[in-house]
């Protein structure tokens, strides 16, 4: 088992958790139910420090649209961008 202390010297964790609740708040402020949405995060080494995150529908056979992804900039833990799906 991993002491909480562990997790906190573990630097991309804590920059992740950092950047996801950075999404999640603007999340919330665009109407996305978090807790009813599959998450995803990808960074492209090309964009810099630039991460996206993705909220779609769990039931995404059946549910179409709706989908958000949300960019935050690592270093200044700011959401730089928001594109919304069909």
């Amino acid at each position: 088992m991993t002491r909480t202390s562990d997790l906190l010297e573990d630097d991309v964790a804590v920059s992740v958790a950092k950047i996801v609740a950075v999404a999640n708040r603007r999340a919330r402020e665009l109407g996305i139910d978090i807790a009813r949405s599959e998450l995803s995060l990808t960074r492209d080494p090309h964009e810099g420090d630039v991460w996206h995150v993705h909220y779609g529908p769990l039931d995404y056979v059946r549910h179409r649209g709706g989908d958000v992804t949300i960019d935050v900039d690592a270093g200044s833990l700011v959401a730089t961008r928001i594109v919304r799906g069909q």
